[in-house]
């Protein structure tokens, strides 16, 4: 069986009062959108066809690349209107018929659903909910068989009463939609061609329809506003967490935990309250990631500490080091083991080498330093002329002085020292100190000056 998922994601969505596609509207730093064909790929559809219309620059933009047919909506007549316009891309066999506006389906719930399909059976996502209020209601015969689907609007107070209600999800065989689809009428509340009248349609002509429910109620919970992503980023978020604890991850609050992307974690790992961990990002075993920490693209080394309020980005980090707090670690920084880097320290594009200090209050960029290297507080590599970077190398067990100024390009011997307060331009040979200030001068009789009168 080859199935084509067509993604239903032309609307506009007023209620989230944005300029922005409601579909483009993140849960978890990806877009709800690239989340439905994520969920849609991981259960081996074999082609997914998207129809787009407001917005649809962004949509195009956002897919671009991708394995994924558009189609346009010009109109935003109803879903069976929608559907319609995908049809002429639609290659295969089954169509799974998906909202860009549910992403926390789940892969599994569909191939559950697909599996029901053949060419007497269609299947449909249905919900038993406490409160049905604004659904479709499933409409079952004597023989409880689901043979329609009434809209809330257009339901009678006996029909109000059901609480098995349409998730919109179905899946069918691509000759019924292509039979029933043009004979869809919108004499409806809505004045809108209804997806859901090919149930009844479906019934007159034979077909079964079979009905499934998700495992998660909240794998079929779509968005209309800002309050109702923000319920979703939470479920997400939760299930995150709890798969971070499976693995060994102490998540001190899961409620306080944010991740944006894959991260993998070792045993005895901790995540404090407030951390966020966005694109790729390794820990190993019992690495601490302190409060209010942000992590993207990082791997970080077993018996590692990142004290709070540290920025870590694009970033390699060794073994038994300690980062922070409020320190900033910028893309291409590769820490070895034991390095300390303190409070109040940037690096950027900088390699340091095992057991290295860079305590307090310095910016290295464009660096790389040996091991055993003691960098003092306020020292700043001089890296930018205002149009090209240059390399400041220091070597192994080299001391520099607080408030020392290294201006790139230029070296630091093995063994060597720099004074406090220096401003170095020229290479400095191995265990020789380079001190470069001026003299001290005290001046006697010398008077404050006092504000005038």
């Amino acid at each position: 069986m080859t199935v084509s998922a067509v993604i239903l994601a032309a609307g506009k969505g007023t209620r989230m009062r944005s300029a922005l596609p409601k579909v483009l509207h993140q849960v978890a730093g990806k877009a709800m959108l690239s989340h439905v064909v994520a969920a849609a790929q991981a259960a081996e559809v074999t082609q997914t066809v998207v129809v787009y219309g407001h917005g649809g620059e962004q949509v195009k933009a956002l897919l671009e690349g991708q394995n994924v047919q558009l189609a346009e909506q010009k109109e935003q007549l109803g879903t069976g209107h929608a559907v319609s316009q995908a049809m002429a891309q639609v290659q295969g066999d089954t169509v799974l018929v998906l909202y860009g506006d549910v992403p926390l389906i789940q892969p599994q719930t569909l191939q559950d659903l697909l599996a029901l399909v053949n060419s007497e059976q269609m299947a449909l996502l249905t919900l038993t909910m406490d409160n049905p209020q604004g659904y479709g209601r499933i409409v079952r015969n004597a023989n409880n068989e689901a043979v329609a689907i009434v809209e809330q609007k257009d339901a009678t107070p006996e029909q109000l009463a059901i609480n098995e209600i349409n998730t919109g999800i179905l899946a069918c065989r691509r000759e019924l939609l292509e039979q029933v689809l043009p004979a869809l009428s919108n004499n409806n509340a809505q004045g809108e061609y209804y997806l859901t009248d090919i149930i009844a349609m479906a019934v007159e002509r034979g077909i079964t329809v079979a009905t499934h429910q998700p495992q998660q109620p909240w794998e079929v919970d779509g968005v209309n506003d800002k309050i109702q992503l923000a319920r979703l980023e939470r479920i997400y978020q939760q299930q995150i967490a709890e798969q971070l604890m499976a693995q060994g991850a102490k998540v001190l609050d899961p409620a306080r935990l944010d991740v944006r992307g894959q991260v993998s974690v070792d045993e005895d790992v901790v995540l404090d309250v407030g951390v966020v961990l966005e694109g790729n990002v390794t820990l190993g075993k019992n690495v601490v990631i302190g409060p209010y920490c942000h992590i993207r693209n990082s791997t970080i080394g077993d018996n590692t500490v990142i004290e709070s309020h540290s920025v870590i980005d694009g970033t390699t980090i060794g073994a038994s080091a300690t980062i922070g707090p409020f320190a900033r670690l910028r893309p291409g920084t590769q820490l070895a083991d034991q390095v300390k880097v303190g409070n109040f320290v940037e690096t950027k594009a900088t390699t340091v080498g095992v057991g290295s200090k860079i305590n307090h209050l310095s910016y290295v960029g464009d660096a790389n330093l040996g091991k055993e290297v003691n960098v003092g507080a306020g020292t700043i590599t001089c890296n930018y002329d205002g149009a090209n970077k240059f390399t400041t190398t220091i070597k192994d067990k080299a001391f520099i002085g607080s408030n020392s100024s290294l201006v790139a390009p230029v070296s630091v011997g093995e063994g060597a020292t720099v004074g406090a307060g220096s401003v170095i331009t020229t290479d400095v040979d191995d265990e020789h100190l380079a001190v470069s200030r001026a003299k001290q001068r005290q001046i006697s009789g010398w008077q404050r000056p006092t504000k005038k009168k």
